[in-house]
């Protein structure tokens, strides 16, 4: 199945308008991860995620907001479910909780499980950005839903 053909599944399940604005994207910036992250977004186990600020201003996107859909792919570029933010938070690295690595759902879902994947892969993101990552550094924190397939 290609993005476009879930998209229009989606359209036809939900009954949203099909100019209804989404984007396509994997996590993370290697294969085993993405897809990882993928099927644990699929099967509900992960229910967050979490993204530099500096990095939308860098790529001059728009920051997520309650509401956006996004199609999640694997690093092949193969559909694998659609999901709906509910919530979005912007608060310092520093301040990420417990709770919210829970959420986010990786690896044991602790928060040092959690503060560790994040510094090294913030850590990347900076240096690729040509700046230093500190804690104070704000977070993107998106909690969504899977909305497709149900």
């Amino acid at each position: 199945m290609t993005v476009k053909e879930m998209w229009e599944e989606y359209i036809e399940f939900s009954g949203k308008d099909k100019d209804t604005p989404y984007q396509a994207w994997h996590f993370c910036n290697n294969e085993k991860d993405a897809n990882e992250l993928a099927e644990l977004t699929r099967s509900g186990v992960k229910r967050a995620t979490a993204s530099l600020l500096k990095s939308y201003e860098y790529e001059n996107e728009p920051v997520p907001k309650v509401g956006d859909i996004n199609i999640i792919i694997n690093w092949e570029g193969e559909p694998i479910c659609i999901i709906e933010n509910e919530k979005v938070e912007i608060l310092p690295f520093k301040d990420i909780t417990k709770e919210h690595a829970e959420i986010e759902g990786e690896g044991d879902k602790s928060l040092e499980y959690w503060r560790e994947g994040h510094l090294k892969f913030f850590g990347e993101e900076t240096k690729d950005m040509g700046i230093e990552f500190n804690e104070d550094m704000e977070v993107v924190f998106q909690i969504f839903k899977v909305v497709y397939p149900k």
